[in-house]
């Protein structure tokens, strides 16, 4: 972060149409509100059809400039959250970036294409085909209403828009990884350039204004790994003080400085950062946080808004959202299907709620469906690697984009390289290879699970033995669990997806995996669900589904609006495993 920047999220100049068109040769025709997509009523569009290619123009001068930092001699960043799912960006007529990938950030120096003395026009265009199958769509209907478990589509930016002014030489990104054993961190740190000879890296990390390390790096790279031991860490009867947990989220403040050789203090690059200690492990039969056992007790968020839908509503919706699941007792979320704006990951960090960090799938298996998972998933593990909150990561869900995983090598090969490629990414945390069932190389076996009879679920998680039989043949969904060559390893079991039970209503597109009548019965059913599972001594976690009713989806623990359709008192009571009182 730094200290200057401009939003440019607001209105906008919108069209829809123009597939082969040039940015001088469209006509604009309406205004939409940025970032909220054009399917959406907050975006003053609402047109959830037909949407395949759309059109933006928007403008800044001379004030968003000052405000965004900038002077002559420094370079200006235009940054895009996400675009979904092609864009082409312009200023001033001048082509300054190209992506593909409708969840992943991206950013151009638009410096060479800016007037300081004039007003500056960017326009976007976007392209998302709703029948392109190979692309990253997640929970986004093929179809033009939204059935069964799919929602309305989102086309075109859906997260914020900002300008940031940078030095010369300046600080591209950090990767934070702590080491507990070795009371150390590490932070990759790299530039957008190689600076002249002579410049310098300095970083301080500080707790509560305790500076807790600093040191000075010679810059001989681009890519620079600075290497700090932490003194106080090194005191085994305290080192537990400034650990990273649920119940204790604490962050520790880091400056990152670039210093030129020359001394210019107009080319000093300066960003705050953060990080968290902490450590993540699944051993043979159990999940460790820092190396004590720790069941994960999840809820799985859709995180779509009915006014909004893939984009939050709000800045301040993001942080609700990480307030409500804590509130309900859970101390994890998987978002689902969909990788979460970094305001809504930075909550997580802030407040204490462990993440599990899963991607939008494709629906076919091809070669371009293979190439824009490698891409996308690349980008977005590369993007959030220094959460402390994330402790998971899933590149695959139920075997969508691979659903002849059970007969095809190369569905398996794509399930175990993408695995192995986020490992190689990021060694500090399990994957879970395909979420569900029909796993290849995971680090835990996860089973989804929608029995509607709390004690048939119950009777079936009841001890280790049931859970091997289940991985050496076939789950409750009657698909394999494991479909992988050799024996599987010894991982912890978890039931990550379970519950969806819907309140009866009169609106016959309302849809649940299972169904009661009465308010009364719906807590009551949710609870036993929630405690058949948190009881289960040989699971190490669970993930109930899901936390909001969104569209026709009515199963979730809140309405759609966020007001609870449960006792809260109870779930949270279920949820840790105590006992279930009526507060009646």
């Amino acid at each position: 972060m730094r200290p200057q920047w401009t939003d440019l999220t607001g209105p906008w100049e919108f069209t829809v149409g123009y597939s082969n068109g040039a940015p001088d040769t469209v006509g604009f025709d309406r205004t939409i509100r940025v970032p909220f997509p054009p399917e959406s009523v907050a975006s003053g569009i609402a047109e959830p059809n037909g949407l395949h290619s759309v059109w933006y123009r928007s403008s800044f001068a001379g004030a968003e400039l000052e405000s965004a930092g900038w002077v002559p001699g420094r370079r200006l960043i235009l940054h895009f959250g996400a675009v979904d799912w092609e864009a082409r960006v312009w200023v001033n007529g001048v082509l300054v970036s190209t992506h593909r990938g409708g969840q992943s950030p991206f950013s151009a120096d638009v410096t060479h294409a800016i007037d300081p003395e004039r007003e500056n026009t960017i326009v976007v265009h976007a392209v998302d085909d709703p029948d392109d199958v190979s692309i990253l769509r997640g929970k986004q209907d093929w179809r033009d209403e939204p059935h069964a478990i799919w929602y309305h589509r989102t086309t075109g930016i859906w997260q914020p828009v900002w300008l940031e002014a940078v030095a010369p030489v300046a600080i591209d990104g950090l990767v934070w990884t702590t080491d507990i054993p070795a009371a150390g961190v590490d932070v990759e740190v790299s530039l957008s350039d190689l600076p002249a000879a002579g410049a310098w890296l300095h970083v301080e990390v500080a707790y509560e204004g305790e500076v807790l390390a600093q040191t000075r790096t010679l810059v001989q790279s681009r890519f620079e790994t600075v290497r700090m031991r932490l003194p106080r860490q090194a005191n085994g009867q305290q080192y537990e003080e400034l650990l990273w947990s649920p119940g204790h989220p604490i962050l520790i403040d880091a400056v990152v400085r670039l210093e030129p050789a020359d001394g210019d203090d107009s080319s000093v690059d300066e960003v705050a950062s953060y990080f968290g200690m902490r450590s993540v492990e699944a051993t043979a039969s159990t999940f460790m946080l820092n190396d004590r056992p720790t069941k994960i007790r999840a809820v799985l968020a859709q995180n779509y808004w009915p006014e909004s839908h893939l984009a939050a509503p709000s800045a301040a919706a993001l942080r609700r959202e990480v307030e409500l699941i804590l509130s309900l007792g859970f101390n994890t979320a998987r978002v689902h299907q969909k990788a979460e704006d970094p305001r809504f990951l930075y909550w997580a960090d802030r407040l204490g709620l462990m993440l599990w960090s899963e991607t939008a799938s494709a629906y076919s298996f091809d070669r371009r469906a293979v190439s824009n998972l490698i891409s996308e998933w690349t980008s977005l593990v590369k993007r959030d690697l220094s959460h402390p909150s994330i402790i998971a990561w899933v590149p695959l869900n139920e075997s969508w984009g691979v659903q002849h995983i059970a007969h095809g090598p190369r569905p398996r090969a794509l399930s175990r390289s993408v695995a192995d490629l986020t490992r190689a990414l990021d060694g500090t945390r399990p994957v879970i290879s395909n979420d569900g069932w029909e796993h290849t190389s995971s680090d835990i076996w996860t089973i989804h699970d929608y029995e509607g009879d709390p004690e048939v679920l119950a009777h079936r998680y009841r001890d280790r033995h049931s859970l091997e039989a289940m991985l050496h043949g076939f789950g409750p969904a009657g698909r394999r669990l494991y479909v992988d060559d050799g024996a599987p390893a010894e991982h912890p079991f978890m039931v990550t997806e379970f519950g969806g039970v819907s309140l009866a209503s009169d609106n016959d597109k309302d849809w649940g995996y299972s169904t009661v009548g009465s308010s009364a019965e719906f807590t009551a059913r949710v609870c036993a669900l929630i405690r058949a599972v948190a009881l289960a001594e040989p699971l190490s976690g669970f993930c109930y589904t899901q936390l909001t009713d969104t569209g026709q989806e009515t199963n979730g623990l809140l309405n759609q609006d966020r007001t609870p359709k449960v006792d809260v008192a109870r779930v949270r009571a279920a949820v840790r495993g105590g006992t279930v009182r009526s507060t009646v």
